[in-house]
Order: C-alpha cells, then sequence, then structure tokens
C-alpha cells in the first residue's frame, strides 16, 4: 500500500475512532490513538505522562489566550525551563506525527490535530467524522452511564474541549470543513461505510492501486 496517512478528527459519539480502528485494521496498517503519546515520549524523551496529560484537553487558562501560541514548527531544547509547557508538548507531538507520515509506512492518526499538523503534505486524507444528535446521544449512551440531559452535557463538554484545545493550536475553528478533505456523517452512512467512502475517496484521488 502507498505511503498514505489518514487523519480522523471526530465529534464525541460520532464512532470516529471506531471507523478508523476498522479502516486499518481492514487495509493492514498502523492505528494511532493514544498509542501515539509513546511514539512522542521515545522522539522527544519527555516522559510520556506529559503528553497523556495534555492530550487533548485545554486547561482554564488558555481560554483568556486561545489565538495566541499557534503551532509554528519550533521546539524547546533539553534543559529549556519551558521544555514540559503545553506548547512544546504539543509541538513535540506534531513532530510523532510527521515523523509517521515521513516513515514511509501507512497508517491512520486519531485526533490530535493531525489534519493541522499535516496540512502540507501531499500523502495526507484528513477526515471528520460527525453525526446528528440523536446518534451522538445513542453511541455515547453505549460507553457512558449518564442519560438525558446529564448525558447531553458530558457530550458538549467533551467536544467544547476538543474544539477550544485545536483552537488555541492551530487558530482554526475545529468544524469548519475547509480544514479537512472529507467530512463523513456516520449517523447516516453507518460506520461500514465511512470506511467504505475513505477508501474511494482514497483512490480517486491517489489512484486506484493506492490501497494496494
Amino acid at each position: 500500500m502507498r505511503n498514505i496517512v489518514i487523519t480522523i478528527a471526530r465529534q464525541y459519539g460520532s464512532g470516529g475512532r471506531t471507523v478508523g480502528k476498522m479502516l486499518a485494521d481492514e487495509l493492514g496498517i498502523h492505528y494511532y490513538d493514544k498509542e501515539l503519546s509513546k511514539v512522542a515520549s521515545e522522539l522527544s524523551g519527555i516522559n510520556e505522562s506529559y503528553f497523556v496529560d495534555a492530550d487533548e484537553k485545554v486547561k482554564r487558562s488558555w481560554k483568556s489566550k486561545l489565538v495566541s501560541t499557534i503551532y509554528d514548527g519550533s521546539l524547546k531544547k533539553p534543559g529549556d525551563a519551558d521544555l514540559t509547557s503545553d506548547e512544546n508538548i504539543f509541538s513535540n507531538q506534531a513532530k510523532a506525527i510527521k515523523y509517521l507520515a515521513e516513515k514511509g509506512e501507512p497508517c491512520v492518526i486519531v485526533g490530535r490535530c493531525a489534519d493541522f499538523v499535516l496540512k502540507d503534505y501531499n500523502n495526507a486524507l484528513r477526515v471528520f467524522v460527525h453525526a446528528d444528535h440523536d446518534f451522538l446521544m445513542r453511541e455515547a449512551g453505549k460507553v457512558q452511564s449518564l442519560t438525558g440531559k446529564d448525558l447531553e452535557k458530558y457530550i458538549a463538554q467533551i467536544d467544547k474541549a476538543r474544539a477550544d484545545y485545536y483552537e488555541y493550536h492551530t487558530g482554526k475553528v475545529w468544524t469548519d470543513a475547509l480544514n479537512y478533505d472529507l467530512c463523513l456523517d456516520s449517523g447516516k452512512l453507518g460506520f461500514a461505510k465511512c470506511v467504505e467512502a475513505i477508501k474511494a475517496y482514497a483512490k480517486v484521488r491517489f489512484g486506484e492501486d493506492c490501497l494496494l
């Protein structure tokens, strides 16, 4: 298979993670979600716990400066006082994403603003998975003990955290279709057809034999 990196951003409850795992399994390629923290740690020498703690979370103090620290690729040197700052942790995570994209092996990467980090990479296929309210509630309810308004509030909180994290590091709006190559409604398609849609798009863009 050609070196294609498929990034998947997703609303909570849309099944974007499930779609990504199904796609990776079907194509026989690597799948990176939480595993990305380990890669970033190994490349940077920074303890993995720092990457886990910062994983798609936005700190309250960030809200007053959401557009002031857009990722520019810069990295701190070992010994710098702010080596484990939120910005440098993100930069090292982005370095890991670029490493995977340049490694020569196809893979699926879920979340972590990977679509923005790889926006200038010709081998990146950037996907956003979303769904309507009822579908999100139904799917989220399968893994959460909450119901009704409590579940609705929980979903909103998770998505707001992801949106704030995205805006803080990229200066862009997380749900803007212009950030992605392909936007899929998993509520209308179902997970299996989302996988098929991504594969079909890849063949149109990269060639019929790109997945072989």
